[in-house]
Formats: C-alpha cells, structure tokens, sequence
C-alpha cells in the first residue's frame, strides 16, 4: 500500500515539475546568500558588516510575513509567486551586472538582500499554500516528505556552488546563475496544470483579512499547538550557534570540524528522507510520531552537549538533522491539511514567522545562556527543555498526540 502511495506521488506531473523547479530555486538561492556574505566581508574585512546580511533577512521577514500572508489568500497564488520570482530575479540580475562592473558595495549588497527576502517572505506563504492544488490531500504528508529535504540539499550544494563559482568569476557569477534558477521556477509555475486559483479578492481590508487569520490560528487548537512545537524546539534546541565554540575551543579542528558539524545536520535529513516518506505514507499516529522524534530531537541537542570528540558530536548532529526533518514534515503537512484553503496563505505566514524566526531568537537565546553558564549547560538545559514539553503532551489528551493520518475531507473554520 505504500508503495502505491509513493508511485502515486512521483507520477504526479504537476507536482515533480513543481519539486524540481523549487530544488533548484532553493539551491541558488542558497547559493547567493553564502556570495553575499563572502562578498561584504570581502568589501568590508569586518565581521560585524557581515552580520548585517542577517540582520537584513530578519527585519524583511518579521516586517512582511503578515501581509505576503494576507496576499496569499486574497490574489492568485500561482501569479503571486510568479512576481516574487520576476522581483528577485531582478534583484540578481543588477546585483550580478554591478558586481562584474566592479562598482558595487556594503550597502548594495545588503539592501539587494532585503529586497530578495522581501520577495521570498511573499514567496514562502503562496509556495506552501499552492501544495495542497497539485496532490490529494491524502498524499500532502508524502508531498511535503519531499519537499522538505530539497531545502537540506540546497543548504549542502547552494554553498558549495557558490565557492566554486566565485573562484571562477566572482560572486557576480553566482548571482547571474540564481536569475537563471528564478527564471526556470517562473516558466514551471506557467506549465502546471491546476485550477485557476482567483483569491478571496477585496471584499475586507488588509488589516480585517490578517485578523482572521490569527483568529483561526489561536481558535485551531491543533494548529496554534503545531507552531508552539516548532517554537520551542527551535528556540530552546538552538544549537547550531554553538558549533563554532565546539569546534575551535573543545575539539580544536578550527575550520574543518566546523564545516563538518555544519554540514552534518543537513546530512542526517537525508539520509533519513526515505524513512520519513515510509512513516508518513503508512503510519496512522503521526501524532505520537512527531513527539518521538520531538523528544529524540531535545535528547540528541544533549548528547551533543556533552560529547567529548568528534566522531560522538557528528552522530549527534546526525541525529539531529534526521529528528527535525520528521518533525518538520508532520507539522507543515498538519498545519495545511487543518487548514481551510481560504486561510492557507495567511496561517502558512504566521507559521513562516515561528519556523523561521525561531531559528533566529533561538541563537540568541541559547548565545546568551551560553555566555553566562557555558556552552555545555546552556545546550543541555535547552535540549531537556524540549524534550519535556513534547514528553508533557504524551500525558494527557490533546489533539497532536491524537493526530492520525490525513483526512479526506477539507476541514471547516469552526
């Protein structure tokens, strides 16, 4: 019966063409992020400059999520990331001509960098809501099993592209060849065979259509409980912050443990692709699924906490990149299948804002916690944390540990 599942998914026209034109989407996108920083360190030579790149996605992301949000389920989806893609291309295209030229500097780099988070923060939402038109609802946890890891790969090869061609030609190359990969989703998204998708159009204001949506969410038990998972898991379990000390100050490898335990996470979803694509293809408790792997998640934050070489630090980081792509995928596919289709674009933004701003907090969380007690405790506390919070919903009723498989009905706002 699985297997089915899985034949049914990949046969789906619209949907490989759809994966394909993300995966590649994702790796230039990627890519530019790693040129970007290598190219106002480069201009600058100060560490601090470079954080603005940063800075910059998470201003453009909390600013705009709301309303790219609220656009995503008042126009059309399809045409609405079709423009986001037509702005960001823009964006590489100058970006690409004035680093070539050899006139570009700091400030145009990470204003261009605004402006392409500002597109994807419109891009994000209409992206995820437009899943639910290619594949029955019944294949969305499969669909969303692997779309997940493309984002995994795109962190391991968007980087490692972006090295080779900036020692070809510059950053300017990396940037020609992401308008190229926003070109190529732009003509995909034209091919896809789905129903017109018009939009709830004007009848309310910007502000009333935004509401709604955080009334759904906080009204939605299920839903406002999947993103308070994400939250504390990304918050408390923020460990990726403290690679850098691990690998310079207790194993003393400098560079090259870093890269390794960077790279390691991304490894470990993976290779774990196909066990998750089986476990939501045959499973009926994904609910007691996500806590599990939530749990072994917090548990693998612990162990590398406390390990005392690299090899033990690697596995963990395995681990924990295997953990958090089961999860990740049983929440995003929860949070659409629970969602009426009227409201997806708004609840996919405030979920955005909890996936992807939590992230951000999470390392400064846990930075400062381990300033003050040290890295060992402050990863140790923040894994037990998240274990615990994922272990309290095993103890009683509530509607994630009684999660079963997709229904086949589309839910109602009640």
């Amino acid at each position: 019966m699985a297997g089915m599942k899985v034949a049914e998914v990949l046969r789906n026209r619209d949907f490989d063409f759809y994966w394909g034109g993300v995966v590649l989407s994702q790796i230039g996108s990627r890519g530019t992020i790693a040129a970007n920083l290598y190219q106002v360190y480069e201009l600058s030579g100060s560490v601090a400059q470079t954080g603005l790149v940063g800075a910059a996605q998470v201003v453009a992301l909390v600013v705009l999520s709301p309303l790219a949000g609220v656009y995503a389920d008042r126009v059309d989806r399809r045409k609405l990331l079709q423009w986001s893609q037509a702005v960001a291309m823009v964006v590489a295209l100058a970006l690409a001509a004035t680093s070539f030229a050899g006139h570009v500097d700091v400030v145009q780099v990470v204003g261009s960098v605004v402006l392409t988070t500002a597109a994807a923060s419109f891009d994000q939402p209409a992206r995820q809501a437009l899943i639910p038109a290619l594949v029955p609802r019944a294949q969305l946890p499969q669909a969303f099993a692997l779309l997940n890891p493309s984002r995994e790969l795109a962190v391991l090869l968007g980087p490692a592209l972006s090295g080779v061609l900036i020692a070809v030609s510059g950053p300017g190359l990396m940037y020609a060849v992401d308008a190229v990969t926003y070109l190529l989703l732009m003509v995909t998204l034209a091919l896809l065979r789905i129903p017109h998708l018009p939009g709830s159009g004007e009848h309310i204001t910007l502000r009333e259509q935004f509401v709604e949506g955080v009334r759904f969410v906080l009204g939605r038990r299920i839903v406002w409980q999947m993103v308070l998972l994400d939250l504390v898991a990304t918050v408390f379990a923020a460990y990726r912050v403290l690679l850098p000390t691990l690998a310079i100050d207790r194993f003393h490898l400098g560079a090259t443990a870093y890269g390794l335990l960077s790279a390691a996470p991304s490894a470990g979803a993976l290779i774990a692709t196909y066990t998750v694509f089986r476990v939501v293809a045959r499973s009926k408790r994904l609910g007691k699924v996500l806590l599990a792997s939530t749990i072994a998640y917090g548990l693998s934050a612990v162990l590398l906490a406390w390990s005392a070489g690299l090899v033990v630090a690697l596995v963990a980081c395995l681990l924990l990149g295997a953990f958090d792509a089961m999860a990740t995928t049983i929440r995003q596919a929860a949070v659409q299948l629970e969602t009426p289709d009227s409201l997806r674009g708004r609840v996919s933004a405030i979920y955005q804002m909890a996936s992807r701003g939590g992230p951000a907090l999470g390392d400064t969380v846990i930075g400062g916690v381990a300033a003050a007690a040290g890295p060992v405790l402050a990863l140790m506390i923040g894994g037990l944390a998240t274990a615990a919070f994922a272990i309290a919903h095993f103890g009683r009723a509530n509607p994630v540990r009684t999660y079963a498989a997709a229904r086949a009905e589309e839910p109602t706002q009640a």
